[in-house]
């Protein structure tokens, strides 16, 4: 299986849209594109700080929202290295540079852009 770990302050902040006037919109909108997004597998969505009040954590068809308890990429890494050991193929989209060394073990990563592309 494949699992697409999304550092949805990352992907957000890649876009001057005006985001950072509404974080919660951000990442809810973010949210309805993934889920008619064109990518293969299971989608784990990381939302941190006010973004978290713009989508419910749970899963909704083949995007999981995970509210992280403090630290986004400390979540990220969690959930990547967690999809990892359960045999999954895992794939990072973040241009943080210290967040793709420290998921390098769990699996390969992509920019923002990769993503932004494949979104409706």
């Amino acid at each position: 299986m494949r699992v697409l770990v999304v550092d949805g302050a990352n992907v957000v902040g890649a876009r001057a849209d005006g985001w950072w006037k509404d974080r919660a919109g951000a990442a809810r909108r973010l949210h309805e594109q993934l889920m008619t997004a064109e990518v293969e597998g299971d989608i784990v969505l990381v939302l941190e700080g006010k973004a978290k009040a713009g989508v419910p954590a749970g899963r909704d068809g083949h995007v999981t929202v995970v509210h992280a308890p403090q630290d986004g990429d400390a979540e990220i890494v969690r959930q990547a290295h967690r999809a990892a050991e359960a045999g999954s193929q895992v794939t990072v989209v973040t241009a943080d540079r210290v967040l793709v060394a420290r998921v390098a073990k769990a699996g390969g990563t992509v920019g923002p852009s990769w993503l932004l592309d494949r979104l409706t």
